[in-house]
């Protein structure tokens, strides 16, 4: 209901109505009253008090001098260069070292290192994450204990042994072998020949280890792998943790509980053991062995990276095991001699070119590979170096052919040349890349829309864009530019050409967490 008094005329204050008549009101003498009023019998101020607040005084003058200085530089530049782009910009060397434009335009990402990431918004962001990760691990230990310990002896597929098994087999005759439905089976003459039989208490002393595909496929690549080792048998198992949606989730095994022996390197044919599982570390396993997607059919051989493991765990289990031993063999010694000799070489060829160079190179292999299934010959690798100007002396590229060929078929996955032959990015970087991808892949298909890149993409954070001296429009374009000249595809980006990218811009920096600003900033992770 409205107020059907009067107010006094000069509380309305519009354009052409003065300041001070605003001070006749009622509500404006009370309050500047209140203002003046001091209390009384104050002491007076001391030395001490009057030195800080003069220092204080001097302070914000000074700050408040160097914050105009900024804004006056900002727009002396603002007016003398219009018309600054990304095309004027400078290299932080002065010179461009024989680089492209497209060189050039990639450089640009490498600007974010110098814009670092809200870090109270990032440090809550990951407490978040570590909770979730967190509450997923121990959603698979719970269903890998059940897994283990809810065998009951009547479904125990090692309770009889082959005799056993053909004998309870035999069918009509003339029809061959009965199936296990029509097979006689009773609880009483069940024969207790399990091998498993785990406690609670031997299951507890495993290893818990955060594991990825390496694959090219971005299906794959992004499957989040959870795995174990028993040290009371020496067993492993690897589980998939699969989310559907926002509450529902499920563990499944990816690789089942056995004893496995490495199927490449120089512990070929030997089980694995406690001193196998660090950061970093390849498990190889046959592929037919296992029941897995079509997908990895086409390689014989399953790769899987450790990318974390428990510390924790760790420690107590090298404790209590006197059997551990982390020598190195001289073999896998002279192998990384030659490994990073050859990368020493390459090195400062892909420091400013890095992200044209291993681009370009993946495009090149991808043409190549006719066959679709990801290996090359030593020609094919011969003539992508030679194409590409990267240099190998002849000794080091048969020695670096000797480790990598080890079937002895004259064919090796390019994926893994290329790895040996520039080296990769460690685990840490390699994460924030898969989250983007992850976070960019939203249908799960394994391949980006370009138009999805260009929606999610924010230049808004670039120095450049901050400075005046470029528009969000063109730093975008810039990346989209690059990225677009390393797909097959100039429609979609796959997960291989995504990685590739950020693998070659990763060359050039050195520490880990500009890099990580480089994803971050733009993709909001």
């Amino acid at each position: 209901m409205p107020y059907s008094g009067s107010y006094p005329r000069t509380c309305r204050l519009d354009s052409s109505s003065d300041w001070r008549t605003s001070l006749r009101t009622p509500y404006a003498q009370h309050h500047q009253a209140q203002q003046k009023t001091i209390p009384e019998n104050l002491p007076p101020p001391t030395d001490r008090y009057k030195l800080k607040y003069h220092q204080y005084q001097a302070d914000r003058k000074e700050e408040y001098k160097q914050y105009s200085q900024r804004i006056a530089e900002k727009k002396k530049d603002q007016l003398q260069c219009p018309e600054a782009s990304i095309k004027g910009t400078q290299l932080e060397d002065g010179h461009n070292d024989g680089l492209t434009a497209l060189d050039e335009k990639a450089l640009l990402q490498q600007c974010y290192t110098s814009k670092p990431y809200n870090m109270q918004h990032s440090i809550r962001k990951s407490e978040a994450e570590d909770v979730a990760a967190e509450r997923r691990k121990q959603a698979v230990v719970e269903q890998v204990m059940v897994d283990q310990l809810s065998r009951a002896v009547i479904s125990d597929p090692e309770q009889s042994t082959c005799a056993d098994v053909s004998k309870e087999a035999r069918g009509f005759p003339g029809f061959g072998t009965a199936p296990m439905r029509f097979r006689k089976r009773t609880l009483h003459e069940t024969k207790i020949r399990t091998k498993s039989g785990l406690t609670e208490n031997m299951l507890s002393y495993k290893l818990r280890f955060d594991s990825r595909i390496i694959s090219r496929n971005g299906r794959d690549a992004c499957r989040e792998l959870i795995g174990f080792f028993f040290a009371c048998d020496r067993s492993l198992t690897v589980y998939e943790f699969r989310q559907f949606g926002k509450n529902r989730t499920n563990a499944l095994p990816f690789i089942q509980k056995g004893v496995y022996q490495h199927q490449r390197g120089q512990k070929k044919g030997k089980a694995y053991d406690l001193s196998d599982f660090y950061i970093g570390a390849n498990l190889t396993f046959r592929s037919v062995d296992h029941n897995l997607p079509e997908s990895f059919k086409q390689n014989p051989v399953l790769t899987l990276r450790v990318i974390g493991i428990d510390e924790a765990a760790m420690d107590f289990l090298k404790a209590s095991s006197v059997e551990l031993k982390q020598e190195c063999s001289k073999q896998v010694v002279d192998n990384c001699k030659i490994f990073k000799k050859i990368q020493d070489t390459l090195r400062e060829t892909l420091k400013k070119r890095g992200v044209r160079v291993i681009t370009g190179l993946g495009k090149y292999f991808r043409n190549v590979d006719k066959n679709r299934n990801g290996f090359l010959s030593r020609a094919d690798f011969k003539e992508a170096l030679k194409v590409f100007r990267l240099e190998i002396p002849e000794e080091d590229f048969e020695s670096l052919w000797l480790i990598l060929d080890d079937s002895k078929s004259n064919k090796v996955e390019y994926g893994e040349f290329t790895r040996a032959v520039f080296g990769e990015m460690n685990e840490y970087r390699k994460a924030f890349v898969r989250k983007a991808y992850m976070k960019l892949d939203f249908n799960k298909t394994g391949s980006i829309p370009m138009v999805d890149i260009r929606k999610c993409y924010c230049a808004k954070k670039h120095p450049l864009v901050l400075a005046g001296k470029a528009t969000e429009e063109e730093i975008k374009s810039s990346f989209l530019e690059t990225l677009g000249e390393s797909c097959s595809n100039p429609n979609e980006v796959s997960y291989s050409e995504f990685e590739d990218y950020y693998e070659g811009l990763s060359t050039g920096i050195m520490d880990d967490e500009d890099f990580v600003n480089i994803l971050r900033n733009p993709w909001g992770i």
